[in-house]
């Protein structure tokens, strides 16, 4: 390439980069969710809940948690989000209270403990199976303790009139607090669910079937969810017949 056929590359590419390079960078998304894995919630965030308790979420976080960010009275995706959640809690098959537990937080500082109250109600009257009441909390709090946690989250939501414009997600936090999976409602798998509940309970020791399970299975964080990991398997399966080729051999070799 010529000298003056590069020097003009070089600067056709100046005056493209350099009007990027000078535009202010939004520090975050306007509405929507920027995952953040890995980070921890704000376990000195203090809520009350249905029955008009004050608690901190370090209280709480005694177990993995599905925390669901919702507002009780709103009109779109809230209610089937939460609707959903009963269904999945139905059919996956851990125990909630010793397994898990579910945390609905407003996030609307209008929201009262009454309302939160009637709409834990309406859920749990609706689930097939009973679902221990004290399990699944509705929490409300004030701005400050709301903004705590859904920036930790990386959760954006705005106003719209009176209702938000906000993302439908479920979040499994484990028991010290750390994010570990985002799950993207309306709707759920019940295998990502359980496994999601899994992973967030890893730090402590695991079922066999929990074990073989996390073996077997991987999260794809660009599809959201677990899939079979074949390489692992057939790498397995491959390393086992090797060895009982070998040891065939020397049982072999000594007879």
């Amino acid at each position: 390439m010529k000298k003056s056929s590069l020097r003009y590359c070089l600067i056709i590419s100046y005056l493209i980069l350099f009007p990027m390079i000078l535009l202010p960078q939004s520090e975050h998304i306007e509405v929507g969710v920027d995952e953040k894995l890995g980070d921890y919630i704000p376990v000195d965030a203090v809520f009350i809940t249905s029955e008009g308790d004050t608690v901190a979420l370090y209280d709480l976080l005694n177990k993995p948690v599905l925390l669901a960010l919702v507002y009780y009275e709103c009109p779109g995706i809230c209610s089937p989000l939460q609707t959903e959640l009963g269904w999945v809690a139905n059919k996956v098959d851990l125990v909630p209270g010793v397994d898990y537990k579910i945390i609905s937080l407003s996030f609307d500082h209008h929201e009262t403990p009454a309302i939160a109250a009637k709409w834990k109600k309406n859920y749990l009257e609706g689930m097939r199976k009973k679902f221990p009441p004290e399990d699944w909390l509705f929490l409300t709090g004030d701005s400050l303790n709301i903004k705590k946690v859904t920036d930790a989250v990386g959760f954006y939501f705005k106003p719209d009139d009176e209702n938000f414009v906000h993302a439908g997600i479920v979040v499994t936090v484990t028991p010290k607090g750390k994010i570990s999976r985002y799950l993207f409602g309306p709707t759920f798998n019940p295998f990502d669910v359980k496994m999601a509940l899994i992973d967030a309970q890893s730090g402590k020791t695991n079922p066999t079937i929990s074990k073989v399970l996390q073996f077997c299975f991987s999260y794809d964080p660009a599809g959201r969810s677990y899939t079979i990991n074949i390489t692992r398997i057939v790498g397995s399966v491959m390393l086992l017949g090797i060895g009982v080729f070998l040891v065939f051999l020397l049982i072999k070799k000594k007879k």
